[in-house]
């Protein structure tokens, strides 16, 4: 009997669940969000525990939340209900061509984007989305300890880091395909020198970015490569930095 609940909250969850809670949270008005986390490639096992902070976080925040690994919710009628679309780990081809249509016309109507992680390994031959993301991945090192060196604390999701120079922790460390310095604004790189567990140098790109955000017109875009462990979304820090970001690309917070 056990399982057949866990099953069916499973399947609720997939399929596209709600929440909204109110009381004594921080915004009066509501930010509807879309957490999308299908997967055509890898599979972190992060995922869960990704989705679940943002439920814990929802309270507080008054998110109204939306998980589906259900592309066909990315279509005209769920997207105009939603100010925010998370990227939560997705990978490979997982949007339909219909999907990307209605996608776009969201994102260009002046709406957020966040993408966490393994969002940067997801529709690499979309170019509107490979825009949006700022870069695709290209290879990471074994995952392991390493530091992230704060290069600017302007942006409203940089602020649990203000004060320190950098973070030490255990995460996945992407490499992409292009720099994308040029055509976004970073907030973060990879000191490359603190990775000692790698076979290669194929990932090493000297000048690392790992985490920027832009804004062209009334778009909003932010990326972060903190979220391949379930540790990641349980560090009080990057809880609070995700937070904002979600905030800000729903135009909450500057």
């Amino acid at each position: 009997m056990k399982s057949k609940i866990l099953l069916l909250l499973l399947a609720v969850l997939i399929t596209g669940v709600s929440c909204a809670q109110n009381d004594g949270a921080k915004f009066k008005e509501p930010l509807n969000i879309l957490v999308f986390s299908k997967t055509e490639g890898f599979r972190h096992s992060s995922i869960s525990s990704g989705i679940k902070m943002l439920y814990d976080q929802s309270k507080e925040q008054n998110w109204v939340i939306t998980v589906t690994e259900n592309a066909s919710l990315l279509s005209d009628e769920t997207l105009s209900q939603m100010d925010v679309v998370v990227f939560m780990n997705p990978t490979g081809n997982a949007i339909n061509e219909t999907g990307q249509t209605a996608f776009e016309k969201f994102i260009k109507s002046g709406k957020g984007f966040v993408g966490i992680h393994a969002a940067a390994d997801c529709e690499y031959d979309w170019p509107f989305y490979g825009n949006l993301v700022g870069a695709y991945f290209l290879t990471h090192p074994p995952a392991q300890e390493a530091t992230v060196i704060f290069e600017n604390y302007d942006h409203p999701a940089m602020q649990p880091f203000k004060g320190m120079k950098t973070y030490t922790t255990f995460d996945e460390w992407y490499s992409f395909k292009e720099n994308p310095r040029e055509n976004v604004n970073v907030l973060a790189r990879l000191d490359e020198s603190t990775i000692e567990n790698t076979n290669d140098n194929n990932w090493r790109m000297n000048d690392h970015p790992l985490i920027w955000w832009t804004e062209e017109g009334d778009v909003r875009s932010f990326y972060s490569v903190f979220g391949h462990t379930h540790e990641a979304f349980q560090d009080k820090l990057i809880i609070e930095h995700l937070t904002k970001a979600i905030n800000w690309a729903g135009k909450r917070i500057d």
